[in-house]
């Protein structure tokens, strides 16, 4: 599942005729560098969920292999929308992805999927240290025990990639609703852990993001 049905309201003018998922960082939509990261896996769907300028959006998906959950008529926030996806979805584990990033350093994907366990995790989430996590403003959202066990705290930033089992999802009638009430749930039982990704991250949920973005990738190039 990836989420690109965002506002970007910290985007401003630059999402008045265009999704924040169509910005371009190195000549390349947003939206693109995240159904890369999925060619290396082996998987059996995509989903991504739509709803301002859905249209636009879908028109420049029509030509990949992804399958689309429109959220009309309101947006239904990380949580609500993926419960909504859940039919496209099927009830297994799954990844989430979010559509406003750009990582240098290996796949975060494909190192959530040699990591998953679902014997001890209903949740894996990619976390970056402070000092990779490029453009990011404040503290981070997470921090590890010595087994890499997640708790509410300021270490590390949550890179917006996990694996994850969906069934507290049902618990929650709500129709909008954050991912944040499923990881909760997943907290107070001791199974929401974490993966310290190794290389650099960079936030573009903001217009400056857009430049740190593309100097972290032309770093790569050299």
């Amino acid at each position: 599942m990836i989420f690109a049905a965002g506002f970007g309201t910290r985007m401003g003018d630059l999402v008045k005729d265009r999704p924040k998922p169509l910005l371009e960082v190195a000549g390349r939509p947003l939206i693109d560098h995240a159904l890369a990261l999925t060619e290396d896996i082996n998987l059996s769907r995509i989903v991504v969920n739509t709803h301002y300028q859905a249209a636009v959006l879908e028109k420049h998906l029509a030509s990949k292999d992804v399958e689309i959950s429109r959220e009309m008529p309101d947006i239904l926030d990380t949580g609500g929308g993926l419960k909504a996806a859940l039919p496209l979805l099927g009830p297994a584990p799954l990844f989430t992805l979010n559509s406003d990033a750009v990582w240098s350093g290996p796949n975060p994907l494909s190192l959530l999927q040699r990591a998953w366990d679902p014997a001890r995790m209903d949740a894996l989430v990619i976390c970056v240290p402070l000092r990779q996590a490029v453009g990011r403003i404040g503290a981070g959202d997470f921090s590890l025990d010595d087994e890499n066990r997640i708790s509410r705290g300021p270490d590390v930033v949550y890179g917006g990639a996990q694996i994850l089992k969906t069934g507290d999802l049902s618990d929650i009638t709500d129709p909008v609703f954050s991912l944040n009430r499923v990881w909760d749930k997943m907290l107070a039982r001791g199974r929401l852990f974490g993966l310290t990704y190794p290389g650099m991250w960079c936030d573009v949920g903001h217009p400056a993001g857009i430049q740190l973005a593309e100097e972290l990738l032309a770093r790569d190039a050299v």
